[in-house]
């Protein structure tokens, strides 16, 4: 059986390369001498078997070729490096375990179908026992990663992971996004690409990985292709890409700044432009242990990441799906600098959801969060303006809103600000209070309306009686303001119910002669 496999074999080999590695850019082809790895561009033939942009890889020609595992069985003798990849590593000598390495990495550099299990069921499982191995290899960190190796394996990685998602069917129907009862869905390759990204991170936090040498590699395309993946489907693979590229941050300091751009860029283009991601959560979990570890005081190009991005990702209509983790970012950022609390809350009011009942609950939340942590020079900033969309949130006929927003006054901390600065406050709420304990439809509203009116009376009955009695005067002024323009309208319907009718002149037809009786 073998004989007829190794009749198949070219029969002349490829010269040797010169050993010295020629690299241009992280996506061009590298040549190395006989025991590692060369590109070819032209597309291996054999098993019918596709790799991402068509990129596979030759090697040169070997004479001993192993009798009882050939991994030219499986696969087509152009990916074979030049140590025989299916040898373990125990079988081989120290000085060549790189080198097999490097052999092992090109053999997994061949992509399979996988929404079809009958489909190269063989060379899928030859290609998973040798990710096994290799991960295994990584993880032991018996040797230094040669150039060549870590080059193989970036390429490795961007062969196997980095691909183009399908339009996602469920789009069209959920523009919004707030739908949470669609069910996940899983790519039916994650069992092979999750092996991949074990040995990825394996690879990135091993400390035989030189980071000197990996940053030429780990680059700015291989990090933007990377956040490329955060908008995949499949919520097992944005988890690993957060763990990954948190472990790049912290390992790559040269490219912390870039890293930042680019997910700001994503940011922009959601907030702006599409609304539609899937990966924002994990970007924004990812930002959370970035802002903390923020020195100070604050770069001014911190500041500006706060109101440019932070701040409007509170616009889209599918906060819900991530407002955990952009409220973790708000207060980290708060708890750096508490004087950008009142540029939260302006940027907050800017973006204050008017129609969006479940957004204004959510707004409310961080609004006590952020008031929990402010100083009262930057409460006195923005008191004013503040608690008048509070007062309009307390209006709400939502009770959810309405109920949220007088559970404020459950907050020692909120209700200390409002004790100090009740000469500017109460006149805003008195009004607000009066009509909701006149004529809310909820008895829980109206409950909470009136407690927290005894709160006011409590806490300085003067004050709140000489506010009292200033509402009692605006409402006889109202009445009386509406009592004159009904009486100017009468005196108009009268005087035109008197003119003549004539040619096309408008006739005034009182309520009472179009009444039908029922």
């Amino acid at each position: 059986m073998f004989k007829q496999f190794f009749s198949k074999l070219p029969k002349k080999s490829l010269k040797p390369d010169s050993p010295e590695l020629n690299r241009t850019n992280s996506g061009t082809d590298f040549s190395t001498n006989s025991n590692t790895t060369t590109t070819s561009n032209s597309a291996a033939s054999g098993n019918g078997n596709k790799s991402n942009g068509g990129e596979k890889y030759s090697s040169a020609g070997k004479s001993n070729v192993a009798t009882k595992r050939t991994s030219s069985a499986v696969f087509p003798a152009s990916v074979v490096a030049g140590i025989e990849p299916l040898l373990p590593f125990k079988d081989v000598p120290n000085g060549e375990k790189m080198n097999l390495f490097v052999s092992k990495v090109s053999l997994c550099c061949v992509t399979f179908d996988f929404t079809d299990p009958t489909k190269n069921c063989v060379e899928k499982d030859v290609k998973k026992q040798t990710l096994i191995e290799l991960l295994d290899f990584v993880a032991a960190g018996s040797m230094k990663f040669s150039e060549p190796a870590i080059l193989a394996m970036c390429r490795m990685c961007a062969v196997n992971l980095f691909r183009v998602f399908p339009p996602n069917y469920r789009c069209s129907s959920h523009t919004t996004g707030e739908n949470d009862d669609d069910e996940p869905m899983f790519d039916p390759s994650w069992p092979h690409l999750q092996i991949v990204y074990d040995l990825l991170l394996k690879f990135i936090t091993s400390s035989c990985l030189d980071a000197k040498v990996a940053k030429r590699y780990i680059d700015h395309s291989f990090i933007l292709r990377l956040l490329d993946l955060f908008d995949s489907d499949d919520p097992r693979e944005r988890e690993c890409l957060k763990t990954i590229l948190h472990r790049v941050y912290g390992k790559f300091m040269v490219h912390r700044p870039f890293i930042r751009k680019s997910m700001s860029n994503i940011f922009y283009r959601f907030v702006f432009e599409t609304e539609k991601h899937n990966g924002i959560a994990e970007l924004l979990e990812i930002l959370g242990s970035i802002i903390s570890g923020f020195a100070l005081p604050l770069k001014e190009e911190h500041k500006i990441f706060l109101r440019r991005v932070i701040i409007p990702l509170h616009k889209p209509k599918s906060l819900g799906t991530y407002f955990q983790q952009l409220s973790y970012c708000v207060m980290q950022f708060i708890e750096k600098e508490p004087k950008l609390s009142s540029t939260v809350i302006n940027g907050l009011l800017k973006y204050w959801p008017i129609t969006n009942s479940q957004k204004e609950v959510m707004f409310l939340g961080e609004i006590e969060e952020i008031l929990e942590a402010i100083n009262m020079v930057e409460f006195q900033k923005v008191m004013v303006s503040l608690f008048w969309r509070i007062g309009c949130c307390i209006n709400s006929f939502h009770f959810q809103v309405a109920e949220r927003a007088l559970f404020l006054w459950n907050n020692d901390q909120i209700v200390n600000l409002i004790a100090h600065n009740r000469q500017v406050i109460l006149p805003i709420l008195l009004p607000v209070l009066e009509k909701n304990a006149q004529s809310h439809w909820n008895q829980a509203v109206l409950n909470l309306t009136l407690n927290v009116r005894k709160m006011f009376s409590e806490m300085d009955d003067v004050l709140f009686m000489s506010c009292h009695a200033q509402y009692r005067e605006q409402v006889a002024n109202l009445s009386l303001v509406d009592q004159r323009r009904k009486e100017a309208w009468e005196q108009l319907e009268n005087a035109a119910r008197l003119q003549p009718i004539t040619g096309n002149t408008a006739v005034l037809v009182t309520p009472l002669a179009t009444s039908i009786a029922c």
